[in-house]
């Protein structure tokens, strides 16, 4: 990467960060500089001069910017160490303020309805992980996680059904190979680990674009699915999953007939 393109995605994480276009030129202008006057960072940022002086004043008022009183007055950025951290700082207080604002904000809740059928679809592996684990850590009696493909399991995931054991809550984990089916056994032996034996969720040679990774019903009334493709052209793990929820969901109870015949120490009411 050349430093012309260095400086631009710079300067675009800056944006992102919370500083405006000029505000973020005459940083990196800065960090170019041992020191400099407002000619010399007009000079190097390409911001117009008149505009330096504004930019200037924002980037001492949050600290990222030192000022020497001479004539002409000299401007030198902070340390990296030091700015990184004013606006790591920042980035944490923003969130947490937002945060804030989210739980207080008043949610109109739908009346209680057991056939209320929700289907929602994510993408992408962090925010399937995110919604096992949330799902993981509310359930209340029961857990069924089909491991298809070994990938999905982390160090998170191990952590969030350990909790789940700790609140005795029935877990049953299924690996679709002996070696998935180990390794779930080995890092949570408190569980019953099984090998699932359901050939259709790897699919045929002749189906073999897309895969089954995951499969999670919880109080077997929310599944989620997760698929990926392993021959995708760029070569990336990209992962897509199904979430569903509801007793009468039809894709709920499709599936969780399914997967119940799999798992022996489950009765399906449904049957």
């Amino acid at each position: 990467m050349s430093q012309d393109q260095i400086t631009t995605e710079a300067i675009s994480l800056l944006q992102d960060l919370g500083l405006q276009e000029y505000e973020a030129r005459c940083f990196m202008a800065l960090n170019k500089l041992p020191n400099g006057t407002a000619k010399e960072i007009h000079e190097i940022s390409e911001v117009p001069r008149t505009r330096v002086y504004d930019a200037i004043r924002v980037l001492e008022s949050q600290g990222l910017v030192e000022v020497q009183h001479s004539s002409p007055q000299r401007y030198r950025a902070v340390g990296i160490n030091e700015a990184t951290d004013i606006l790591r700082q920042k980035y944490t207080d923003r969130i947490d303020t937002l945060e804030t604002y989210l739980e207080n904000t008043d949610v109109q809740d739908p009346e209680e309805d057991d056939h209320i059928q929700e289907i929602w679809s994510l993408n992408g592996h962090e925010a399937i992980e995110s919604r096992t684990l949330e799902l993981i850590g509310n359930a209340e009696s029961e857990i069924a996680f089909l491991v298809v493909d070994e990938s999905v399991l982390s160090e998170a995931l191990f952590d969030g059904v350990q909790q789940a054991i700790e609140r005795d809550l029935t877990v049953l984990l299924g690996g679709q190979t002996p070696e998935t089916a180990a390794t779930l056994e080995g890092r949570l032996p408190e569980t019953h680990v099984f090998q699932t034996g359901l050939d259709w969720l790897t699919g045929s040679e002749a189906d073999a674009e897309v895969a089954i990774s995951r499969i999670l019903l919880v109080d077997r009334e929310t599944l989620l699915i997760g698929t990926y493709y392993p021959d995708a052209s760029n070569g990336e793990w990209k992962e897509q999953a199904v979430f569903a929820k509801g007793l009468q969901n039809g894709v709920v109870v499709l599936l969780r007939r399914l997967v119940t015949e799999g798992l022996a120490a489950i009765e399906d009411p449904g049957k």
